[in-house]
């Protein structure tokens, strides 16, 4: 190959990254380095710079753990985990679209029955979150599967708050006709954790720190793709920049105010109340080709 030059470097190392055994990574690596090598050439990456990346890197491995994982956020700050879920979620037209999944999903979520009140003893102006699963032709989904979390009135979520009790999270199971309901309380925007590398880089720029109110949901069911999505609320502030670019179209829905008065479950409440609808539509699954 010869000895290295300013203009051969890139074709040395992509060449050297081709011989990856496994065919997926003999694609991906020489890719990664022509990538990387162009941006370096195109800025005229100094030394200065360079370290300050590499200082960045450590930071970012330094303060993850098994609650917080830096690299995740400096990804979907920089737009890469929204584009990885588009890439991966082309669905057919009239499904409901994907977005990101965040950091705080937990797989052991309690099951709890329909109608039942996922933020008892939880803060906050209670919401009634109600809706169908559908396949793309209209059918109901029977038995569809939803698994919901999301933060409190102060936009902290369960897995931030240390030995804190189940809460703002469960998996309902629809009924025959797909349907769906549970008793929560109102989301509301957010700050990203600013606390680290990453919220030190967004700080030396005009970018804002916020997410809007959202629902997270992963809706699955047998022979269907599984929906990870928000619900995000109508109206709330950052919709339109979202720090992590995971607001789409087709995802927003309206929460409508009630006055105290007799509930969509058939109670009585002395405070004012929301409700929101929001019917998820799932693709049909998509056979894998088999590694």
């Amino acid at each position: 190959m010869g000895f290295t030059t300013e203009e051969g470097i890139t074709e040395l190392a992509m060449a050297r990254w081709a011989t990856a055994h496994d065919p997926r990574l003999a694609r991906i690596l020489p890719s990664l380095v022509r990538h990387l090598h162009e941006f370096a050439k195109e800025v005229e990456l100094t030394h200065e710079e360079w370290m300050a990346g590499i200082g960045f890197l450590t930071a970012a491995g330094q303060i993850s753990d098994a609650k917080r994982q830096e690299f995740i956020l400096a990804s979907d700050v920089l737009g890469l985990s929204m584009l990885v879920v588009m890439i991966n979620g082309r669905l057919p037209k009239g499904a409901t679209p994907p977005t990101v999944l965040g950091p705080f999903h937990i797989d052991s979520s309690p099951q709890l029955a329909n109608n039942a009140d996922a933020a008892s003893g939880v803060e906050g102006e209670k919401v009634y979150v109600s809706g169908a699963v559908r396949a793309l032709n209209g059918n109901p989904v029977p038995r569809a599967r939803i698994d919901f979390w999301q933060a409190d009135s102060d936009g902290t979520y369960e897995a931030q708050i240390p030995n804190c009790d189940v809460r703002l999270r469960a998996i309902f199971d629809c009924d025959a006709q797909g349907r769906y309901g549970f008793w929560t309380v109102m989301p509301r925007g957010y700050s990203i954790p600013m606390d680290g590398p990453v919220g030190r880089l967004i700080e030396q720029t005009d970018i804002s720190y916020y997410r809007p109110a959202h629902i997270h949901f992963i809706v699955s069911a047998p022979g269907y793709e599984s929906l990870i999505t928000h619900v995000f609320r109508e109206g709330a502030e950052y919709l339109e920049n979202d720090v992590v670019f995971g607001a789409r179209e087709g995802l927003v829905a309206r929460f409508e105010r009630h006055d105290p008065g007799v509930t969509p479950t058939g109670e009585t409440s002395s405070k004012p109340f929301h409700t929101v609808r929001y019917d998820f539509v799932l693709a049909p699954a998509v056979e894998k080709p088999i590694a």
